[in-house]
């Protein structure tokens, strides 16, 4: 992709009541545009990144056994009536009536509507277990939105929703989706800390919150500092975390991590990006579901509930990697792979080796961002600094006469003059 036909709207200055880093920097990036209070556009990058999350995240969910489905985001009010939270959810439920007069909502989680579908289906004991997920956008009205997309009213999520005929089963539904969650965190880039979690409104007595290490964070963690030597690209990476919980509460760490070695308990900032709840019967019941057990009596299944911020996994992925340049991508959610900067596109030279190279990285199946304005080189080293992709193909006149060009790593800064055969041999894995 050609920058100059692309839509980048980036801006020189942080832009007044964007308080957090992410925030700042997805505005002066051109991730997202803010339409309303907490309602944000994603701008064609931003929105690179957001589907390439949503992949990671549906290809661990498919991995441990989940379905995919799609649910709407209206929802009708009696559904809600039936588990009955619908009055006890409270003002960030967006309530509305159609223009029947019929009450609608704009769902905030899909615990009634996936219930009142499943129970429908499933009749028979060999109808379970089951595991159902989708992806879509919810709204909470939130009565101070901030923070972007770290606290807006409008977001992206993964939830799944899992049915049993027992607490074994219901208990092996969670430790899958738990092991996912690692997973994923880990494909990201990102180490991710289980904490041990209230259950809310949704309910249950099973809880676990995900959280993402990050200075800027806004909750307070204690956890085994174990976890700090983990390496994430170990097979054994999911095993190891799950061992090694996290509270919110200093004394509750204290005390229910007694078998941590003293001066191991740390403390640190975290950002939650996901949590996990299961709940038993408390919908399935409510709402009158129930199929035959294995000896014909009726069994009411057991349930729950599991939630990825894909949209808020955005700015915590930010928080997490930036610096005063700009935002630091990980590999595997870049929009794009490599910004291919031509320092003068006006020379015909130029423009003809950056060419080859753009055709061979994409013929290789490296997504390319092509600098090829009519700008000064140090305004398009800070574009590319500040958008962050991971590598930065530099391509001048004096490079091309000794035959070289220059490759840059963006989150550590080393240069190398290669050959152009050795930088594409670089970038497309050949070395």
């Amino acid at each position: 992709m050609r920058l100059s036909r692309h839509f980048l709207p980036t801006l020189r200055e942080t832009p007044a009541g964007a308080e957090i880093v992410s925030h700042q920097l997805m505005l002066r990036a051109g991730l997202i545009r803010q339409t309303a209070a907490g309602i944000y556009a994603w701008l064609p990058l931003g929105h690179r990144v957001l589907m390439r999350i949503a992949a990671i995240v549906r290809r661990e969910q498919d991995r441990a056994g989940a379905i995919e489905m799609l649910m709407p985001t209206i929802q009708p009010a009696d559904l809600w009536r039936q588990s009955g939270r619908y009055e006890a959810y409270g003002p960030e439920m967006l309530r509305f009536p159609d223009r029947h007069g019929r009450e609608m909502l704009y769902g905030p989680t899909n615990e009634e509507m996936l219930t009142a579908i499943f129970r429908d289906c499933a009749t028979s004991y060999r109808d379970l277990p089951r595991t159902l997920y989708h992806i879509q956008w919810k709204f909470r009205d939130e009565v101070r939105p901030r923070f972007g997309v770290m606290r807006g009213r409008e977001f992206l999520m993964k939830d799944a929703y899992s049915f049993d005929l027992d607490p074994e089963g219901g208990k092996a539904s969670y430790d899958a989706q738990f092991t996912a969650y690692l997973r994923t965190f880990a494909a990201l880039g990102l180490k991710a800390v289980p904490v041990r979690a209230p259950s809310g409104p949704i309910g249950g007595d099973l809880s676990h919150e995900f959280h993402i290490i990050a200075d800027t964070g806004e909750s307070e963690i204690f956890y085994d500092a174990a976890l700090d030597d983990v390496d994430l690209a170990d097979p054994e990476a999911p095993a190891r975390l799950r061992g090694l919980y996290a509270m919110e509460a200093e004394e509750h760490a204290r005390a229910a991590e007694c078998r941590v070695p003293p001066g191991r308990l740390a403390r640190r900032r975290g950002i939650e990006v996901g949590h996990i709840f299961f709940f038993g019967t408390k919908y399935s019941a409510a709402m009158g579901f129930s199929v035959q057990g294995r000896d014909g009596a009726p069994v009411t299944p057991l349930m729950g509930s599991y939630g990825i911020g894909v949209s808020r996994l955005v700015g915590a992925i930010i928080e997490a990697s930036h610096d005063a340049a700009g935002i630091i991508w990980p590999d595997s959610v870049a929009p794009y792979d490599v910004a291919l900067i031509d320092l003068r596109p006006d020379d015909p030279d130029c423009a003809g080796a950056v060419a080859a190279l753009a055709g061979q990285l994409e013929a290789a199946g490296v997504a390319v961002l092509h600098d090829d304005r009519d700008a000064r080189p140090g305004e398009k080293f800070a574009t590319m600094d500040l958008i962050g992709l991971p590598w930065q193909l530099i391509v001048g006149p004096k490079g091309l006469a000794a035959g070289t060009v220059e490759l840059k790593r963006r989150a550590t800064g080393e240069r190398h003059m290669l050959s152009p055969e050795s930088a594409l041999a670089r970038l497309t894995g050949g070395s």
